[in-house]
């Protein structure tokens, strides 16, 4: 597997048009906005204040979140660096490659957070504990 660092995620400004009488839209395209080819879609909202979100790593699997509503950040988190990010633009993503911890805190009132993933969902690519994540790492 690949080293990855907090330094191989990094925000995607995603494609926005705009029409004064119709609002705003903005695109997603496998393999050409976002470097993967999406396999599921979902969606966190209705989280409690205070509350966090994730705490876990992929093993393989890599995202794109948005703030499809309101704003959260996002810290991740390699082993050895950590960084942080603010969401709060509709029409950005923070890419984010496997073997990245991620935790995601400070929800807004009424926010969605959007993930796009590369892979379906499985037990087995996640790593939820830290210890295991920092093993995992060092391999």
């Amino acid at each position: 597997m690949k080293q990855t660092t907090v330094y191989d995620c990094s925000i995607i400004e995603l494609d926005r048009h705009h029409s004064y009488r119709k609002g705003d839209i903005s695109v997603v395209e496998n393999n050409k906005t976002i470097p993967f080819s999406i396999k599921r879609i979902y969606y966190l909202y209705d989280i409690p204040g205070g509350e966090n979100r994730g705490s876990h790593a992929h093993k393989e699997l890599c995202q794109l979140i948005i703030a499809a509503s309101g704003s959260f950040s996002v810290t991740i988190d390699d082993g050895n660096h950590k960084r942080t990010f603010n969401l709060n633009r509709n029409y950005q993503g923070l890419y984010l490659v496997s073997g990245i911890w991620r935790e995601l805190h400070n929800f807004s009132s009424g926010s969605v957070c959007l993930v796009l993933a590369s892979e379906i969902y499985d037990e087995n690519d996640y790593i939820r504990n830290y210890t295991e994540f920092i093993y995992f790492k060092k391999r």
